[in-house]
């Protein structure tokens, strides 16, 4: 028998963990303390029981682009082919819909979960495809464009905030995807640079004019890039590859074993920037759309 409720308790978060971990091993989870925090009204939280053990894993509201919903339905490998997917999604859609929302997407890993979003109406609109850089060389440093610095967030915390201009319009912008992305600067403060020794900012006479974060990841030994934004006007000298050597020199240092990042499909200048660096290919992550109502799967 399946049940689905709100993941409220300690357990419910803990159980919805294991599941994420167990479908996307490589991936950061949350810790129970940061969804606590992370618990907005704009966001549900769900877990599936298969006769009484938790083995789906829901989340569901409103994307980083504010005119779309996103759901998560993951059901642990073990527990596939039940009915717990199908149990997940549907509330996951309606509680989208409650937001007035009209166009959905989702991720999907395996051809199996992509056949599971056609039936429903899903197609294909972008990917998103993991590099991973070990940490197991000397990193080479170029020298920085003539007249600019770099300080890192941990030198100078307050150009975290001051960052966030050259990300929201020049980075987060550029990204090519279908859509917009909006990100509010109370989520930058809190989820960008939690690396802050690892993480630099580039300026030319005190304007602040590249940026390159680091992230702590739930994997013991493993960094993750956060965004990386070179100011238009700064482009094509060599600034982003230079803020990224920085970066992984930080991250060796640190006595860390590798480093993943996620790009987009048509985002080939930081593939090709991530390539020089030495970064090697891993995972794809396929985004799947949909307008609502969704048709229904048989």
């Amino acid at each position: 028998m399946i049940q689905v409720r709100r993941a409220e308790s300690d357990a419910d978060l803990e159980g919805w963990i294991r599941v994420k971990r167990a479908v996307l091993p490589n991936e950061s989870a949350w810790t129970v303390d940061e969804f606590r925090t992370r618990l907005t009204p704009d966001r549900t939280v769900l877990v599936a029981e298969l006769d009484g053990e938790i083995v789906g894993a829901g989340l569901g509201g409103r994307s980083d682009d504010p005119k779309r919903g996103y759901v998560a339905p993951r059901v642990h490998p073990g527990a596939r082919r039940h009915g717990v997917g199908t149990a997940l999604l549907e509330p996951l859609v309606e509680f989208v819909e409650s937001l007035g929302l009209t166009r959905l997407t989702g991720q999907v890993i395996d051809p199996g979960s992509k056949a599971f979003a056609e039936r429903y109406g899903f197609a294909e609109s972008d990917r998103q495809v993991e590099q991973v850089r070990p940490l197991d060389d000397e990193i080479a440093l170029d020298p920085l464009p003539e007249g600019v610095e770099v300080v890192t967030i941990a030198e100078r915390p307050d150009l975290l905030e001051a960052a966030y201009p050259l990300a929201r319009d020049e980075g987060y912008t550029d990204l090519a995807l279908e859509g917009s992305i909006s990100i509010p600067l109370e989520d930058w403060l809190q989820d960008e640079a939690t690396l802050p020794a690892g993480s630099f900012v580039a300026l030319a006479e005190r304007e602040i004019v590249g940026y390159s974060g680091l992230m702590a990841h739930d994997n013991e030994g493993v960094a993750e890039d956060g965004l990386t934004v070179v100011g238009r006007g700064w482009r094509r000298r060599g600034l982003a590859k230079a803020l990224k050597q920085r970066e992984l020199a930080w991250a060796r240092e640190a006595g860390l074993r590798e480093v993943v990042t996620w790009t987009q499909t048509g985002n080939e200048s930081m593939r090709a920037v991530n390539e020089l660096l030495g970064y090697e290919y891993r995972d794809v992550a396929i985004t799947m759309a949909a307008t609502l109502p969704l048709e229904h799967g048989p």
